[in-house]
């Protein structure tokens, strides 16, 4: 069978790091098939730009040939700051968008990695399909790509032959997906365990900082959010809260949605998770306890909506993320 053909394509301010990640991973897989006896390589990767010369985020110099045909062509991510001006940064990748729709129309696979998804929205290829994104801009995302159905939990998803991961380290979930599907199941987990990259993840919701995000809403919103998040063990009772705020359930319903985009149920459901995620993180309490401090008197029912929110049971949780020198 012939080697997979896989391009990278850099650009100007693009993290290196996204640029090599997979074709390492990649080359990892082909020892593996090596050592197995596979007479060539699986796959043949190239970095390419139709620039002569491209500097990754930092000023790293990335060197790179001229864009080829390929069947899998990935877009790396670049350093979205607060000071970048997007719309400057995306209308300077005119080149760039040109390639990704030659390559789609070609037959690639389009891939984006963290938020190269903007430049691939930027491309045209992802209207009316899903995607995810770093959790990170995944607002800043569902706003400015409105056709596009974010699926912002997600760490990998594919619609249409376009696919699109989550942030930085997203990239191996789908580098493992890739020799999964190109090599079989062992070599994967094989490659998997000889890089020390967890080959079972599969939602990024674990892994969100709330504290990172932008405030979502206004005045109205933002009151009853705080007032939920200063009673997390009360009892929910929306007709109290209703009269707290002296307007009538509907109407709270109604102001609270059209500013979060959600229920004040549903806001304060993720603000006991995310509580609870604190303390697995930093005490040795027990999940019941837990349970009970953000309001839940049912350690099951606590247990299934963290399940839900988190893509991980709450001891699962506390062993996968409380620090080490902490257990």
């Amino acid at each position: 069978m012939s080697p997979l053909r896989v391009s990278v394509l850099a650009h100007p301010g693009c993290f290196a790091s996204e640029v090599f990640g997979v074709p390492d991973l990649l080359t990892m897989a082909t020892h593996v098939t090596a050592a197995q006896g596979s007479p060539q390589p699986s796959y043949e990767v190239s970095v390419v730009s139709p620039r002569r010369r491209v500097a990754a985020s930092g000023g790293s110099r990335v060197d790179v040939r001229a864009v080829r045909p390929a069947d899998v062509l990935i877009v790396p991510g670049f350093e979205l700051s607060p000071a970048l001006d997007l719309d400057a940064a995306l209308a300077g990748l005119a080149q760039e968008r040109a390639v990704i729709r030659s390559q789609a129309a070609a037959g690639a696979a389009v891939v984006s990695i963290c938020v190269g998804a903007f430049l691939v929205a930027e491309a045209g290829l992802l209207g009316g399909r899903e995607a995810t994104t770093s959790w990170l801009f995944a607002d800043r995302f569902a706003r400015r790509y409105t056709d596009v159905r974010l699926r912002a939990d997600s760490l990998v998803v594919t619609d249409g032959g376009v696919t699109t991961t989550a942030a930085f380290s997203a990239m191996y979930d789908f580098a493992l997906r890739l020799v999964r599907e190109h090599d079989g199941p062992d070599v994967a987990r094989s490659t998997a365990r000889i890089a020390l990259v967890d080959d079972a993840r599969s939602t990024q919701a674990p892994y969100v900082d709330t504290r990172l995000l932008p405030a979502v809403g206004r005045g109205f919103s933002l009151g009853v959010k705080r007032r939920l998040d200063q009673n997390l063990g009360d009892r929910y009772d929306l007709p109290a809260l209703a009269r707290e705020f002296r307007v009538s359930t509907r109407t709270m319903l109604r102001r609270f949605g059209d500013e979060a985009g959600e229920t004040p149920l549903a806001y304060l459901q993720g603000a006991r998770v995310r509580r609870a995620r604190r303390l697995l993180e930093t005490t040795d309490r027990t999940v019941a306890s837990i349970a009970a401090d953000v309001g839940y008197r049912d350690a099951g029912t606590f247990s299934g909506i963290f399940t839900r929110h988190t893509g991980r049971r709450p001891g699962e949780y506390r062993a996968a993320f409380r620090p080490a020198d902490d257990r």
